[in-house]
C-alpha cells in the first residue's frame, strides 16, 4: 500500500464514523451544530495524530503485557492538552462539547488505530493513517452537524439561512434526529461505495 492510500483510506473507504461505525457516541451526541462537530473532530484528530506518532515510535520499547495501559496513558496525555487548550481559548465550544472531550481517551477510533495500526507500522505510515482517519471523522461530524443544524434550526455556523418565520424540524436537534441523520448518511456512504466499487 503506497503512502497516499494510508492518507485517503479514512476519507471514504474506511471512514471511522460512516463505514467502521466507530466513535458513535460523540458522533450522535455532539453534532447538534456544525461548529460542535468540527471542534470535536479537530480535537480527536490532534489526539489521534500525536498518539499514533508516539505509539509507533515507542512500539519496540513498550512491553507487550502493558501495551494497552501504556497506550491509554499516552492518549490521556494528549487529551489533557486538548482539554486545557480548549478550556482556555474556546470556552463556549468547550462547554458545548462537555464530557465528550475527556472521553476521547477511550474513543474507539483512537484506541483502535493505536492497537490495530500504530503499533504495527512505521511512524510515517502511522501519522498518515491518523491524518486520514482524523479528516474522515471530522468530515463525518461536520456533515452530520451541518444537516442537523440546518434542518433543526435553519442556520449553519451561526448564519441564519431561513427567515425567522420559517418552520424548522426541532426533532433534528434531539437524539432521535441524530439517529435518523446518522442512518441516512451511513446508507448514502454505502451506496456511493457500492456504485463506484470503492
Amino acid at each position: 500500500m503506497n503512502s497516499l492510500k494510508y492518507l485517503t483510506n479514512g476519507l471514504l473507504k474506511e471512514n471511522p464514523a460512516f463505514v467502521l461505525v466507530l466513535g458513535t457516541c460523540p458522533t450522535l451526541a455532539v453534532t447538534t451544530a456544525a461548529i460542535n462537530g468540527l471542534g470535536m473532530g479537530v480535537a480527536a484528530t490532534f489526539v489521534l495524530i500525536c498518539s499514533n506518532l508516539l505509539i509507533s515510535a515507542l512500539k519496540n520499547v513498550i512491553p507487550n503485557k502493558v501495551r494497552i495501559p501504556a497506550f491509554i496513558v499516552i492518549i490521556a496525555t494528549f487529551v489533557t492538552i486538548v482539554d486545557l487548550v480548549m478550556q482556555a481559548y474556546t470556552p463556549d465550544l468547550y462547554k458545548a462539547l462537555g464530557v465528550f472531550i475527556p472521553l476521547i481517551v477511550v474513543n474507539c477510533i483512537i484506541l483502535g488505530r493505536a492497537e490495530a495500526f500504530a503499533q504495527k507500522n512505521s511512524v510515517l505510515h502511522s501519522v498518515l493513517d491518523a491524518i486520514g482517519m482524523g479528516i474522515g471523522f471530522t468530515m463525518a461530524l461536520f456533515i452530520m452537524g451541518s444537516i442537523r443544524e440546518i434542518i433543526g434550526n435553519g442556520s449553519i455556523l451561526n448564519h441564519q439561512l431561513l427567515s425567522e418565520d420559517a418552520k424548522t424540524i426541532l426533532l433534528f436537534l434531539m437524539p432521535p434526529g441524530a439517529f435518523i441523520t446518522y442512518g441516512f448518511l451511513i446508507a448514502l456512504v454505502n451506496s456511493i461505495k457500492k456504485k463506484f466499487n470503492i
